[in-house]
Parts: C-alpha cells; sequence; structure tokens
C-alpha cells in the first residue's frame, strides 16, 4: 500500500475548520479535477458514503467512500478532544483507509492531520508504484488542505466583527 501523511495549521477554530471539512460535496472546492456527491442516506456521521469523481472524460474513475469512525471535536479550546473521521475506499480503482484529524490549538487556531493508506488496481501495480503515489499523494493534498485552510480562513474572518 501506498500511504502518506500531511499537516496543515488553519487560522480558525476546530469546529468550523471540521464543519468545513465534513461537508464532502465541497472538497470538490479544493482538490483539483475532483467532483464529490453524497450518496443517498445520512450525510454525515458512521454509515455516511460519498463518491469522489477524480479525472477529465474517459480518464476520471469513481473512489466511493463510507465513513466508520467519526468523532467531533469536543470543542475550540487547546486541550480540548480533537475531531477524528476515518472512512474506507472500495472503488474499482482506488481502495483503502484515510482518516484525518482536527486539533484545537491556542488563538482559535486548529491543525489538520490527513493520512491516507491506499492501493490502487490492478494491486500489483501499487508494489511498483508506491513511491510515486505516497510523493503525489503528498504533494496532491498538501495543495489541497491549503486551498481547504484558505477557505475556512476567509470564512471565518467574514464572521468576525469588524
Amino acid at each position: 500500500m501506498a500511504s502518506f501523511t500531511v499537516v496543515q495549521e488553519v487560522r480558525a477554530p476546530a469546529s468550523a475548520v471540521w464543519a468545513t471539512l465534513v461537508d464532502w460535496p465541497r472538497h470538490g472546492d479544493w482538490a483539483p479535477l475532483t467532483a464529490v456527491r453524497t450518496v443517498a442516506g445520512r450525510p454525515e456521521g458512521v454509515g455516511a458514503e460519498f463518491v469522489a469523481r477524480t479525472g477529465v472524460g474517459p480518464l476520471a474513475f469513481d473512489d466511493p467512500m463510507t465513513v466508520v469512525s467519526w468523532q467531533p471535536p469536543e470543542g475550540d479550546s487547546p486541550g480540548a478532544r480533537l475531531g477524528r473521521c476515518e472512512v474506507v475506499k472500495s472503488g474499482r480503482v482506488v481502495h483503502g483507509r484515510a482518516w484525518f484529524t482536527v486539533t484545537p490549538l491556542p488563538d482559535g487556531r486548529s491543525r489538520v492531520v490527513w493520512y491516507e493508506d491506499v492501493t490502487v488496481s490492478p494491486r500489483r501495480l501499487t508494489r511498483f508504484v508506491r513511491p510515486l503515489l505516497s510523493v503525489a499523494g503528498r504533494v496532491g493534498f498538501a495543495a489541497t488542505l491549503r486551498a481547504l485552510a484558505r477557505d475556512v480562513e476567509r470564512a471565518t474572518a467574514a464572521q468576525l466583527p469588524a
């Protein structure tokens, strides 16, 4: 399996970052060439299902995911319990697990840690391209989390009194 971890600090409270991250369709706003839709049923919590469609035309593929762990952050103060969400990827192309945490930090900030451990089909291909997949995943998700941070920071700043 190819795995990677990305860490991003955000100048916004953990509750705002969490709410933004679990708004699944919004992931398409930050991830290039990706559109996300929820599947019928609950949009959040354990059992929620969504599909990320990534690519262009015939080179696009679906990445269906199911939430298997859901623990929102307990608050926005340092020391409050962090939030954690884990999904299982069950597509024809991408399989494996991903999770993220949102940790409250001082001064209304938070830290997002994103981890992926995936295999691509055909599965034996992963063995040969594991280093490339890990680097590409790390670079791609770092850019995605930077875009998320800018988005939630702008929204949070807009809510502050002038």
